[in-house]
C-alpha cells in the first residue's frame, strides 16, 4: 500500500490536434491505488491575436476555433469524470479556456497544493506541453510524474533511482519516498563515463538512508556502452531491472545549456520508455 499520497493533479491541454493522452488513465490508476483525490485540469488553449491586426474573417475563424477547442475540452472533462466515478476515484474536474500564460499560472496554482503532478511526455522542446513540464519542474515545488506513451496504469513495484549525488537527485528521492517505501525492490544506478562524479555523494552512501526507511535497495554502477549517453544507459538498466518507474533529478545544468547542447534531462524527456518521477 502506498502511503503519503493523498492529492494528485493531472493536467491535459486541449489544443484541437487529437493528441492521445495517457496521463489521465495513469493518474486514475495511481489515485485508486493510493486512495487519493484526483484533480483534473483539462484546459482549452485559447488562441489570441489582437483584433487590430486581423480582418473580420480572421476574427470569426479564430473565434470558431476557440469554441471548437473549448467544446473538446469540456467533452474530455465530462468523459474523465465518468471514468473516475466508475473507478471509485473522488475527482474534481475543470475545463477552463485560457491563454497560454494564464493556463500555466492556473496549473501551477493547483500543483503547489497537490502531492504531485502527472503530465504526458512531450518530445518536442518547443511544444506547449513541454512548457507545462518545465514550469512544473522549476516552479511548482512538487515532484512531477511524466508518462510516456502506452503507459496506462501506475506500476511501482520495482523502481530505479538515477543517482549522481546532486541536490536535484536528492529532492527527487525525497519526493519519491512514498513510492520507494511501497516498492518490492529499488536499485540505485550511477552512470560513469560521461561526467565527473568523484566529488559527488556515492550511491553506496544513499543506500543505508533508504534501508533505514525499510526499503529493499541495491546499488549499481554502470559504464556507458558504445554510442550510448547517460540517459540511454539509465534506460538500459531500468529495462534490465524491470522497473516501472525512474526517479531522477532534473536539470543539473541550466535549461539553456541543455537545449543547446543536450543533456540527460532533455534526452529522458524526449525518449524515455519508462515513466519518470522528476524534481529540480
Amino acid at each position: 500500500m502506498i502511503e503519503g499520497i493523498k492529492s494528485v493533479l493531472v493536467a491535459v491541454t486541449e489544443e484541437g490536434r487529437k493528441e492521445e493522452t495517457f496521463a489521465l488513465s495513469y493518474g486514475l490508476s495511481l489515485a485508486r491505488q493510493t486512495n487519493a483525490h484526483l484533480t483534473l485540469q483539462a484546459a482549452a488553449s485559447r488562441f489570441h491575436i489582437p483584433y487590430s491586426m486581423i480582418d473580420d474573417f480572421s476574427r470569426d475563424l479564430i473565434s470558431s476555433e476557440n469554441r471548437r477547442i473549448a467544446a473538446l475540452a469540456d467533452r474530455f472533462a465530462g468523459k474523465a469524470k465518468g471514468e473516475a466515478d466508475f473507478a471509485g476515484v473522488v475527482c474534481t474536474v475543470e475545463s477552463p479556456q485560457l491563454h497560454y500564460n494564464d493556463l500555466i499560472d492556473r496549473f501551477l496554482g493547483h500543483a503547489r497544493v497537490h502531492d504531485l503532478s502527472i503530465l504526458d511526455a512531450e518530445s518536442s522542446t518547443i511544444d506547449g506541453d513541454r512548457g507545462l513540464i518545465e514550469s512544473a519542474l522549476f516552479e511548482s515545488g512538487r515532484p512531477v510524474l511524466i508518462v510516456p506513451p502506452e503507459h496506462h496504469s501506475f506500476a511501482g513495484r520495482r523502481i530505479v533511482i538515477a543517482w549522481d549525488g546532486s541536490a536535484s537527485a536528492a529532492r527527487a528521492v525525497a519526493g519519491a519516498m512514498p513510492f520507494l517505501r511501497a516498492a518490492e525492490a529499488v536499485e540505485i544506478v550511477s552512470v560513469v563515463g560521461e561526467k565527473d562524479l568523484s566529488s559527488s555523494v556515492p550511491g553506496a552512501d544513499l543506500a543505508p538512508h533508504l534501508a533505514r526507511h525499510g526499503i529493499d535497495v541495491s546499488v549499481t554502477t554502470t559504464a556507458l556502452g558504445a554510442k550510448e549517453d547517460a540517459a540511454s544507459a539509465l534506460q538500459r538498466e531500468a529495462v534490465a531491472f524491470r522497473a516501472g518507474l525512474i526517479v531522477t533529478g532534473a536539470y543539473r545544468h541550466s535549461r539553456l545549456r541543455q537545449w543547446l547542447l543536450g543533456g540527460v534531462t532533455q534526452s529522458l524527456l524526449k525518449a524515455s520508455r519508462v515513466p519518470l518521477l522528476m524534481s529540480h
